[in-house]
């Protein structure tokens, strides 16, 4: 069933089907971005200017995350001081360095997640379980 949601937007009105996004992400100001299905345009919603709109995602984001049974390819991922809140199904690649380093690419943006084992070991970890889960290879 489709989660959709109204939301305003630089004196625009967006009416967005949340099961469809693929990645929000928390900024250290408070403003929660995530981009929009097939287009790649961020939508930045500050919690001061748009209560109402930024509860909503929140009401969302608590739905995906809090039943880890039912939504386990849903995790949080703390990348560039930021907290990311992303649906690994809907990564396409995942890519190893030599140093050990995990880079993959949110589908609707043009951000590369970068997840570095020592500096952030339990991001690292929940990406190296999905791709074990998802795909049957080890990237380890």
């Amino acid at each position: 069933m489709a989660y959709w949601v109204k939301i305003l937007y630089e004196r625009k009105k967006y009416v967005v089907n949340f099961d469809r996004i693929n990645a929000f992400c928390y900024e250290q100001n408070g403003r929660v971005t995530f981009w929009l299905p097939d287009s790649a345009i961020p939508i930045v919603i500050n919690p001061q200017t748009n209560p109402q709109d930024y509860q909503k995602i929140l009401r969302y984001i608590e739905h995906v995350t809090d039943l880890e049974v039912e939504h386990p390819h849903w995790v949080k991922i703390f990348y560039e001081n930021n907290e990311y809140v992303i649906n690994l199904n809907c990564i396409s690649s995942f890519c190893q360095e030599a140093n050990g380093r995990i880079t993959f690419w949110l589908p609707d943006g043009t951000i590369p997640i970068i997840i570095n084992p020592v500096s952030n070991p339990e991001s690292y970890q929940k990406v190296l379980q999905f791709v074990q889960k998802a795909t049957g290879y080890s990237l380890s």
